[in-house]
């Protein structure tokens, strides 16, 4: 396991070293970085730890030991805290809270060397992350996602002038976008013009910045309960902390093929491209497959 972990942290380095233009987004220097594109860094003091987190990437539950972490020994079961508690805003303590001279920084004046603490992410195969973003927030009712995203994508990409005003009707017609309508939606110009992907979708380089924070730790949600039980073992909380289990009902990586099938070939080409920057650093294959006519 741990000859894995250096295998990945040297994977994402020379990606990094090799092609510093494409991943430094014009950031160079911890002034760079905006109070906004730190705000998936949390932060627990007392145990020296900075996780940053990505949604569709088990967020969810790093999010609970990160909570019960914050609390007095004995912690609490994870699995005691409710999903909603642990996405409310500042439940839990953000990297952008500290004042900057307070952010250990390295002489280079960037963010690879908050040396005190121990910094981990967990990642996922960019296109399985896309599949589960679009079932969990365009297949189910969510108010928000449908007023905020389902509705301008029907209009948009679904041939619906006049998509449904509220979720309640569109679930009750059977109205939602489909999963190319999203696809659409993404690789559109005007999307990103208009304002930078929702973190759902959002590139995992682009929320967790592995160029400028040099991670001490990077689990992979094919390996997670491994990961995460190596990675509680190496802060010496395999004692106190277990790990929730995943659900059943999880996005697989087999089921890709089927989802991209009505998918025309140029714009899965398009989409690897935007996504490209994800598989390379985290070390994902290019999946051949779905991009070769």
């Amino acid at each position: 396991m741990q000859q894995l972990q250096e295998l990945r942290k040297q994977l994402t380095k020379e990606i990094c070293d090799g092609d510093k233009e494409a991943f430094s987004e014009g950031k160079h220097s911890l002034e760079d970085l905006s109070d906004k594109e730190l705000k998936h860094l949390i932060v627990d003091d007392t145990h020296g730890l900075i996780y940053c987190y990505i949604p569709k990437v088990a967020c969810t539950n790093w999010k609970r030991v990160m909570f019960v972490l914050n609390w007095s020994e004995p912690y609490h079961d994870p699995m005691s805290i409710s999903a909603d508690l642990v996405h409310v805003p500042k439940k839990l303590t953000l990297l952008n809270s500290f004042p900057r001279p307070e952010m250990k920084v390295s002489p280079h004046n960037d963010l690879r060397s908050l040396k005190h603490y121990t910094k981990f992410m967990f990642v996922r195969d960019p296109f399985v992350r896309l599949i589960s973003a679009y079932r969990d927030k365009f297949l189910r009712s969510n108010k928000y996602y449908y007023k905020n995203f389902a509705r301008d994508i029907l209009r948009l990409y679904g041939n619906r002038p006049d998509p449904p005003q509220t979720v309640d009707e569109a679930f009750v017609s059977g109205v939602h976008p489909s999963f190319y309508n999203f696809i659409e939606y993404l690789l559109d110009p005007l999307t990103e013009k208009r304002q930078p992907f929702e973190p759902h979708w959002r590139q995992m380089h682009r929320l967790c910045h592995p160029c400028h924070i040099q991670y001490d730790f990077i689990g992979h949600q094919e390996t997670l309960q491994e990961d995460a039980e190596h990675l509680l073992r190496i802060l010496k909380l395999q004692d106190d902390i277990k790990f929730p289990p995943s659900y059943e009902n999880m996005t697989s990586p087999g089921s890709v093929m089927d989802w991209f099938r009505a998918v025309p070939l140029e714009d899965r080409r398009k989409l690897y491209k935007l996504y490209e920057g994800d598989f390379r650093l985290f070390g994902y294959r290019k999946p051949n497959e779905l991009l070769d006519g």
